[in-house]
């Protein structure tokens, strides 16, 4: 299964008020970020991809550049942890039920520890840049589960 992460891309400085936060739509440089980075992804993303996006406008404005055909998902919301967000993508179980992919639409820490618990097997503060995709895929290779890097993209090599 191919799973790709993709952070907001840029909405400017982060507002302390939880509720304004939410509302914050991308910046000018966002929305050209956004659209990069889907006209990039468009035409790589498996037949089967499943968008599922966090109730954040930013998010939902960075999801749109790609397509209108996506689930917001609360448990991928900025204030949100490691272990709601595996719950919501029934990880690991959804990598041997599906052939397609999973397109995460996020934030920041929580992208970052996802990818590092992934790839490294632990969680760790990895960062994620505004706009970055990131490709992960999983394969079993005899007996063991392996993840694997296919592509990590910054809006600025698009």
């Amino acid at each position: 299964m191919n799973l790709i992460l993709w952070r907001h891309a840029d909405a400017g400085e982060a507002l302390l008020d939880r509720e304004a936060d939410l509302q914050r739509p991308l910046s000018r440089p966002g929305l050209r970020e956004a659209v990069l980075a889907a006209n990039w992804l468009r035409p790589r993303m498996p037949e089967r991809t499943r968008i599922l996006v966090s109730p954040a406008v930013r998010a939902i404005e960075t999801a749109r550049a790609l397509t209108d055909s996506f689930q917001i998902e609360a448990a991928l919301g900025p204030d949100r942890g490691i272990e709601e967000v595996l719950a919501a993508i029934d990880w690991p179980r959804s990598v041997r039920s599906r052939n397609g992919g999973l397109v995460l639409v996020g934030h920041q820490p929580w992208l970052g520890h996802l990818a590092a618990l992934l790839v490294g097997g632990t969680e760790a503060p990895w960062s994620v840049k505004k706009g970055a995709l990131w490709w992960l895929a999983r394969r079993t290779r005899g007996e063991e589960e392996q993840t694997v890097i296919r592509a990590v993209l910054s809006p600025d090599f698009l």
